[in-house]
């Protein structure tokens, strides 16, 4: 058994379920925009990753990224509520780790203030000591960068680490960073979409990654290594 006495999350398709507030929100901007609605497949490649370089691939040129930003924001904000819902089993599994006292993190492309709300709309933002957001580095996944601020904030070496996520994005980005990786099979990408990244885990319900390992609570953190004197 791995275990792991760290467990870093993506947000989206991993933790909640988003993907109809994140679609509906591209068509309303495609549509105030272009008047039309690009390949929604195209848009999905995307998922994973900032806002702004998603848009900017569709804009017609670069003064039309911050209105179609803007408009997509604004129309998610009106109807994040009603549309995104936690996943079956992510609370029970937070809570078991919360019990355990294992570190847990958020490492996301979203925007802090977005995040922050959809943490604190499903009902899980108590359990997190870090969350790390796309307003906190200046670079992103499938960069490493992310994932090594997670650790760093918690305190907590890559080898003792496991970053769960639904994206190929997040596969490359916790490898990158040293740590284990976990598909999670649940949110909008298949398997197929995956597996040429070889994550460490595959998970096909939230409730597997309490079977990651069934003696967290006797695993002592592994903290991160002291930085080297002069």
């Amino acid at each position: 058994m791995p275990g792991y006495s760290t467990v870093l999350f993506d947000l989206d398709g991993t933790l909640i379920d988003s993907t109809e507030l994140i679609m509906s929100s591209f068509r309303h901007t495609m549509r105030t925009h272009l008047d039309t609605i690009p390949s929604e497949a195209e848009w999905r490649e995307g998922f994973g990753t900032p806002l702004r370089p998603q848009l900017a691939r569709f804009a017609r040129h670069a003064g039309e990224v911050d209105a179609m930003v803007e408009t997509y924001r604004v129309y998610q904000r009106a109807h994040h509520d009603r549309l995104v819902t936690v996943f079956p089993g992510v609370p029970r599994v937070m809570a078991w780790l919360s019990e355990r006292q294992v570190g847990v993190g958020i490492v996301t492309s979203k925007n802090r203030a977005g995040t922050l709300h959809g943490l604190r709309h499903c009902g899980l933002a108590e359990y997190f000591e870090v969350v790390v957001t796309a307003d906190d580095v200046t670079r992103h996944k499938p960069d490493p960068a992310p994932v090594v601020e997670a650790l760093a904030r918690l305190d907590r070496a890559p080898g003792g680490a496991v970053f769960i996520g639904d994206s190929p994005f997040d596969c490359m980005a916790g490898r990158a960073a040293g740590v284990s990786t976990a598909a999670a099979l649940w949110g909008p990408f298949a398997r197929a979409d995956l597996e040429a990244h070889q994550p460490d885990h595959w998970l096909e319900r939230p409730e597997q990654i309490l079977a990651l390992s069934e003696h967290w609570a006797r695993v002592p953190p592994e903290p991160a290594p002291a930085p080297s004197g002069p």
